[in-house]
Formats: C-alpha cells, sequence, structure tokens
C-alpha cells in the first residue's frame, strides 16, 4: 500500500493541528482543574458555581485526549467545539473580555470538527 506524498503531508499536517489544539485544550483544563485564581474569580463572575469550572476543565481535557483516539476524535472535538462556543458566550456576556481568542478556539475546533466527520479529507487522519 502506497501513499502519495501529497497525501502523507496532509496526514501529517492534521495530527500536527490535532496535537497543537490537545496540548493548548490540556493547559486549559489543567489551569481550570488546579483552580488559578483568575480563573475561579472568571467562573465567580458567569454564576455558575465553581463545579461548572471542574466539568469545564474536565471535558476540555477529556475531549484533547478523546480527539487524539481516531475512534472517538469526533466526540472529543465537538466537545471542544462546545465548550468554544460556550467560552465566546461567557466572555461575550458576563466577562465582556476578549473574544477574539474565543473566535480562533471556535474557528480551529470548528475545522477539526468538520475534518473529523469527513474523515476522507484527512487522508486516514
Amino acid at each position: 500500500m502506497t501513499t502519495s506524498t501529497g497525501s502523507t503531508a496532509k496526514t501529517i499536517g492534521f495530527w500536527v493541528f490535532k496535537i497543537l489544539l490537545a496540548i493548548a485544550f490540556v493547559g486549559f483544563g489543567a489551569l481550570k482543574l488546579i483552580g488559578v485564581p483568575m480563573l475561579v474569580h472568571e467562573f465567580d463572575i458567569i454564576g455558575l458555581g465553581q463545579g461548572f469550572r471542574y466539568v469545564t476543565g474536565v471535558i476540555e481535557v477529556g475531549g484533547a485526549i478523546a480527539m487524539l483516539i481516531p475512534a472517538s476524535a469526533r466526540f472529543g472535538s465537538v466537545a471542544l467545539l462546545c465548550v468554544s462556543v460556550g467560552a465566546f458566550v461567557a466572555q461575550a456576556t458576563r466577562l465582556h473580555g476578549d473574544v477574539i481568542h474565543t473566535l480562533v478556539l471556535i474557528v480551529a475546533t470548528g475545522v477539526l470538527a468538520w475534518l473529523t466527520w469527513r474523515p476522507h479529507l484527512t487522508a486516514k487522519g
């Protein structure tokens, strides 16, 4: 079984993209789970309680791990897309903060979710 150079490059690029996103979301989730004071304060402002911070952190870490496993990549990418949309809503409505970073994450996780639902585009990625 041979693969073309373009197909191999596409697969490598797709995995690099997934790994970089996974690193970011594991980091975001870990910060929530260890209780960084700034995030504790932000979740107080959001008003859904500190339990929601833990749930969000677990979804971020779990979603990042899931998207690296081919069998669960669809679930993980959609979970991270949902968290990113929630972060955008929180930033835009309650925190009145930087929505640009959340928009970048929405685009990145949206692309990843789309690609995992259309695996023929990723050359077995």
